[in-house]
C-alpha cells in the first residue's frame, strides 16, 4: 500500500489531486516579508490576474524551501494508516527543501520503521512536471494496481521525453532569482528581448537563445515542438502562462493548425511560487519528445 504525493510547484491543483488520488504538498511564497503563503491552504482558489497584476506593479516576491516540520505535517498521517509514501516531485535541482524532506522522514522512521518512502524526480517544473504526473495518474487510473517499481522504471524511461520550453516577457524576475544577470536582465527589457529557456536532462533551467518580440517567441515555441516532438497526437501537449490567456491561446491555435484538430491541448495558469519567478506574461509549452 502506498499514497502518492505531489507539489504545487508543479501546477497541481486539489481538482486534479483529488481525480488521481493524490495528496498535495503546498509550496510556498511571501508577498511581504515574513509571511508565507501556502498555495490553496492559505486560499481556496488562486486569484492569478490580481497575483500577477501585482507583480507588474513592481512586486517581487520571494519563495521558501519548507521546513522539516512541514513535511512531518504532511507525511505523518499517511504513515499513521499503514501506507509507504510515493513522492513525484518537481526538479531536485532546483531547490533545497528535498533536504527537508529527508530530514523529516529520517526523524518519522523512528516512529514508523516499517515504512518507506520512495521518490521519482521529474527533473522539471510547472508545466512539465504536470504534463508528466498526470500522465502517471492516467495510467493509474487505467492499471490501479501499478506498483511503485513499474512507475519508476516508466519514469527512468520516460522522464527526459517530456520537453518543455518557454519565454519570459520580462527578465527582472529570473535575474531576482539568479538564472539570469542583473545587466542582461536590464539590456533585454530595453530591447524588447525575450529569452528562450527549456529544462534540461538534469533538471536545469537554461537559457537556450533570445528573440526579440513576443510572436517572434511564439514561433520559436512552435518549431521547438515542430522539431523535437514525438507521436505528438498520442499524448498530452500543455502550455501555461502566468496571465497571458491570449498569447497562449494564439500558441495553442497555431499548434492545431501545424499539427491536427486532434491535438490534445491543455491550456494552464502556472502557480504562484513558480510564477513568483519567471513574472507575469510567461508562456511555455510541454509535449512528448525524442529528447529535451
Amino acid at each position: 500500500m502506498y499514497q502518492i504525493f505531489v507539489d504545487t510547484d508543479m501546477d497541481i491543483t486539489p481538482i486534479i489531486a483529488k481525480k488521481y488520488g493524490f495528496k498535495l504538498i503546498s509550496m510556498p511564497y511571501s508577498m511581504k516579508e515574513d509571511e508565507l503563503v501556502f498555495p490553496y491552504e492559505d486560499f481556496d482558489d488562486f486569484e492569478y490576474k490580481s497575483f500577477y497584476d501585482t507583480l507588474r506593479k513592481g512586486v517581487i516576491p520571494k519563495t521558501s524551501a519548507l521546513s522539516p516540520e512541514k513535511y512531518m505535517e504532511y507525511f505523518e498521517p499517511t504513515l499513521k494508516e499503514g501506507k509507504d509514501i510515493f513522492y513525484i516531485h518537481f526538479s531536485k535541482a532546483m531547490s533545497g527543501t528535498f533536504n527537508s524532506m529527508k530530514l523529516a522522514f529520517e526523524e518519522l522512521s523512528k516512529k514508523y520503521p516499517e515504512r518507506k518512502l520512495y521518490t521519482l524526480d521529474t527533473k522539471a517544473i510547472t508545466i512539465c512536471s504536470y504534463n508528466i504526473i498526470c500522465t502517471i495518474g492516467d495510467m493509474l487510473l487505467e492499471n490501479p494496481n501499478m506498483s511503485i517499481e513499474e512507475i519508476i522504471n516508466w519514469g527512468e524511461k520516460e522522464i527526459d521525453k517530456f520537453a518543455v520550453y518557454f519565454f519570459a516577457d520580462s527578465l527582472k524576475f529570473f535575474a531576482r532569482s539568479g538564472r539570469v544577470s542583473n545587466f542582461t536582465a536590464s539590456m533585454g527589457g530595453f530591447l524588447g528581448i525575450r529569452p528562450l529557456l527549456n529544462m534540461n536532462s538534469e533538471g536545469k533551467m537554461l537559457s537556450i537563445g533570445k528573440v526579440k518580440g513576443r510572436h517572434a517567441a511564439i514561433n520559436a515555441l512552435i518549431n521547438y515542438v515542430t522539431s523535437l516532438q514525438d507521436d505528438i497526437l498520442s499524448y498530452r501537449v500543455v502550455i501555461g502562462h502566468t496571465d497571458s490567456f491570449e498569447l497562449a491561446n494564439e500558441l495553442k491555435n497555431l499548434l492545431i493548425e501545424k499539427f491536427s484538430d486532434k491535438l490534445n491541448v491543455e491550456i494552464i495558469v502556472v502557480n504562484p511560487t513558480a510564477g513568483s519567478h519567471c513574472g507575469p506574461d510567461t508562456i511555455g509549452v510541454s509535449f512528448h519528445a525524442i529528447h529535451r
